[in-house]
């Protein structure tokens, strides 16, 4: 089977949305956070956490799997759901962003991209039938079609160019894909400009895919063009399809984007800054590294229910932190994912019993910090 996406509940204003995308692993709940596992694995969290704080569908990294261990290796062990243990949904990027982002290490042509390896320099080709022809091995869900992503800023005539070389990878992709148990979704681009995401999107809209993601934002740009350029992808996207935006992960951007009429969410952030000793609160983040913490018995969030802040105070984690004990890491990873997924289940609790207004108010604001590095 291939996915399925159905709509069952809407905001009484705005394009927020309740939904349901059905896979071969399970039906995921929209709007829907999904832990980013680059490698086959949740930084510090293994499948079973990831399933006991809720976790419905994860994503992996085409890229990194291609240099490490190697397609084949995942391909035979049964592919990345037997490979990883975890038998719920998984997303694969396409890498289009991984070897964009290697600058002096690759050259785009409309072929492909020649890149050397960030690991040991060897030289590489991947163009659209062999990103696809990965994510078949690889096995996943939901494969992402190979793109371009443009960092900020570009101009206008730079960006045009890579969103329409992504177009007509989009249409390869397409055309290359054979997989009947795995969805292949478009990715729109544009950069920051009005015109040019709704020329991207418009043409995927017309290509008929499953589902599709809006990338290349929040990669530098200001929130008010991130949601500017996200407005004028959605506007032109089929509305009995997901809609993915790739690579963002705050509670504030998730409660705006799905007011936008977006479906998906992924990001690094959970574990990335829970490594810098950063944690989500109802109150915004603290940095529980902070001397400020020494002697603070309470949780790392108070309002939170989640295993690590029921057992361990902010002390006892600050110590572990200070320490270099890796248990730390694990602790504030293991909230900080989980906070994410509790909001995302707030969010569409108040999107199908409407009041999903009043959830919006709620979660503006939880993006400030306290305490000091």
């Amino acid at each position: 089977m291939t996915i399925a996406f159905r709509v069952t509940g809407r905001a009484p204003s705005g394009m927020a949305r309740a939904g349901e995308l059905i896979t071969p692993h399970g039906v995921i709940e929209t709007p829907v956070f999904m832990p980013v596992g680059t490698q086959g694995s949740v930084k510090g969290i293994s499948p079973e956490e990831l399933l006991e704080m809720g976790a419905q569908m994860v994503l992996a990294n085409t890229y990194h799997l291609y240099l490490r261990p190697g397609t084949d290796v995942v391909r035979d062990a049964g592919g990345l759901h037997a490979f990883m243990d975890w038998h719920r949904g998984i997303l694969t990027d396409s890498g289009g962003f991984q070897v964009a982002s290697l600058a002096d290490l690759r050259d785009i042509t409309d072929d492909g991209v020649r890149f050397r390896s960030h690991i040991d320099g060897s030289a590489h080709f991947l163009s659209p039938e062999t990103a696809v022809g990965i994510q078949e091995d690889l096995g996943a869900d939901i494969a992402m079609a190979f793109d371009e992503c443009v960092r900020y800023p570009a101009d206008h005539e730079y960006v045009r160019d890579a969103m329409r070389r992504t177009t007509e990878w989009a249409r390869r992709c397409k055309a290359a894909h054979r997989r009947q148990d795995q969805a292949l979704f478009g990715i729109v681009q544009g950069g920051v400009f009005p015109d040019l995401r709704e020329e991207s999107a418009k043409a995927l809209a017309d290509m008929d895919f499953p589902g599709y993601g809006i990338g290349g934002l929040s990669v530098g740009e200001s929130k008010d063009l991130m949601f500017e350029a996200l407005e004028h992808a959605v506007g032109h996207l089929p509305e009995s399809r997901p809609r993915y935006l790739m690579g963002v992960g705050t509670p504030e951007d998730f409660v705006e984007s799905v007011t936008r009429g977006i479906d998906m969410f992924d990001c690094v952030l959970p574990t990335r800054i829970a490594r810098h000793g950063t944690a989500f609160t109802g109150a915004g983040r603290i940095i529980v590294r902070d001397a400020t913490y020494a002697r603070d018995w309470s949780p790392l969030d108070p309002e939170c229910d989640c295993r690590v802040c029921r057992r361990y105070s902010r002390a006892y984690i600050r110590h572990l932190l200070k320490a270099g004990e890796m248990l730390g890491l694990r602790l504030v990873s293991y909230h900080n994912l989980y906070f994410l997924i509790r909001v995302m289940r707030r969010i569409r609790a108040s999107i199908i019993d409407g009041t999903f207004e009043g959830a919006r108010q709620e979660f503006r604001g939880l993006c400030g910090t306290r305490g000091k590095d």
